[in-house]
């Protein structure tokens, strides 16, 4: 089985981003504001959404189940204010189940929290149990910036942050560290924002002793980890630094890289330096990058091209594809042994 533990909603029906387009319309003309009613998509619309992209892709590259969360791009958690955000979330993440229902055995759902600049995370939490109790959720996105590349928040290992991750180890999900929309022109969304977010994360983590206090908590860092395992000896140095445990000790017992990397020196890389227990399939598909690479002749988001050329031992190519994301999200993989799988 491959399990991809990376996917996002980046083909919905044109009439979410209609009704989102009149939410923020009405943060300056309050009579614009939707009703949560007026979003109206059918189960035949999903269906068209899903079948013509995500699921023929996933078809056509042998990926069996994907953890399916709303478009990160789309999350935007700078607009508007809390109520906006929870609002946006709780749509965002009913489409997700919705899709869940309807192909139960390809799509998993990851929820997006309401986050909120300047706003204690603690009122995401609403939303986390909806999305665990009710449709059934096997982990979240957790947006370390949601000022939108002002980087406003405090680092994850403020105590700020202690009730969302309480809760993840009530409910023994993991959590995607993933941003959102850059609004600041210095930093574009998905080729520095989302990679600049990744690195930024695992340095915070490294400075801090986060897993002291939540010593079963999971972290997925996406994009292959940013620049982590290309500048792992510097990060190796940094830790020795500012006297902390080795990295294998100190992080890698709950953070885990996914292979969201598009092109293979790259891929090889990750295997290369990064235990392969630490690493997660997942190809972020359809999502930042579309196109057919030339050099190659396929996709560039064709991730398990990379994973099996990259010639890893066969337990490991095994754990990359589907073991490590079993053990990272129990839920899921309870969900699957119910299935039988």
């Amino acid at each position: 089985m491959i399990i991809d533990c990376h996917g996002h909603y980046t083909t919905a029906p044109p009439a979410l981003e209609a009704w989102r387009g009149r939410q923020i319309a009405s943060l300056t003309d309050p009579s614009a504001a939707p009703a949560r009613a007026d979003l109206r998509i059918s189960d035949d619309e999903l269906r068209e959404s899903i079948e013509s992209n995500q699921l023929r892709l996933m078809d056509e590259r042998g990926i069996d189940v994907t953890v399916f969360s709303p478009r990160a791009s789309f999350m935007a958690h700078h607009i508007g204010d809390f109520a906006t955000s929870a609002a946006w979330a709780a749509i965002c993440n009913e489409l997700c189940h919705r899709v869940s229902q309807l192909y139960p055995e390809r799509f998993v759902p990851a929820a997006m929290l309401p986050q909120s600049p300047g706003v204690d995370p603690a009122t995401c939490l609403p939303e986390l149990t909806r999305c665990v109790e009710e449709f059934g959720a096997v982990a979240l996105n957790l947006n370390p910036d949601p000022s939108g590349g002002h980087w406003t928040a405090p680092p994850l290992t403020d105590r700020s942050w202690y009730p969302v991750y309480e809760k993840m180890a009530e409910y023994d999900i993991p959590a995607m560290v993933h941003v959102s929309t850059s609004v600041n022109p210095a930093f574009h969304t998905t080729g520095a924002h989302y990679l600049n977010a990744d690195t930024t994360a695992f340095m915070q983590l490294v400075q801090g002793d986060l897993f002291a206090d939540f010593p079963t908590l999971r972290l997925i860092i996406p994009h292959g980890g940013g620049a982590v395992p290309y500048h792992w000896g510097r990060f190796r140095g940094l830790a020795m630094a500012l006297g902390k445990p080795p990295l294998e000790e100190h992080v890698l017992g709950n953070v885990y890289f996914d292979t969201c990397v598009y092109h293979q020196p790259g891929s090889d890389l990750l295997y290369d330096v990064i235990p392969a227990r630490n690493i997660l399939f997942a190809s972020e598909m359809i999502g930042a990058v579309r196109d057919i690479d030339p050099c190659t002749g396929h996709h560039f988001d064709d991730t398990r091209r990379y994973a099996e050329a990259a010639k890893l031992p066969a337990d490991d190519l095994a754990a990359v594809q589907e073991h490590n994301a079993r053990a990272v999200y129990p839920r899921l993989d309870a969900l699957l042994k119910r299935q039988g799988r």
